[in-house]
C-alpha cells in the first residue's frame, strides 16, 4: 500500500507488509460483523502502531468510517487527529472515507 501525501505533493507513505496483513485482518473481521477492527485500522495509523506507519490522513479515514457506523469512541479520536490536521488534509480524508464507503456499498449490491 503506497499513500501520496498531499502537502507539498512529493510525500509518498509506504506501508510494511506487516501492516498490509493488519489491514487485510481487520477489514476481514469488519466483513464479519467487527466495527471495532475500522477502529481498530485508525488507531493503527494514528500511532504507528501494529508495523503502519503513522499516517493522520488514513487514521482519520479510518475513525470516520467507524464513527459513522455507530463507533462512538471512534468520533471522539476523530476529532483529535483533525487537531492535528490542516484543513486540506483533513478534506482529503473525507474524500477517502466517502470513496471506500461508496466502493463498500457497491460490493454489497
Amino acid at each position: 500500500m503506497q499513500l501520496s501525501g498531499i502537502e507539498g505533493g512529493n510525500g509518498q507513505i509506504t506501508q510494511s507488509e506487516e501492516a498490509l496483513a493488519m489491514v487485510a485482518e481487520c477489514l476481514k473481521q469488519y466483513e464479519q460483523g467487527s466495527v471495532d477492527a475500522l477502529y481498530d485500522l485508525g488507531v493503527a495509523f494514528s500511532t504507528g502502531s501494529h508495523g503502519a506507519a503513522c499516517d493522520m490522513i488514513e487514521a482519520h479515514k479510518w475513525f470516520n468510517i467507524a464513527a459513522s457506523k455507530g463507533h462512538e469512541e471512534a468520533s471522539w479520536c476523530r476529532a483529535d487527529v483533525a487537531d492535528e490536521m490542516t484543513a486540506r488534509e483533513i478534506a482529503e480524508a473525507q474524500r477517502r472515507a466517502r470513496e471506500w464507503l461508496v466502493d463498500g456499498s457497491r460490493r454489497a449490491a
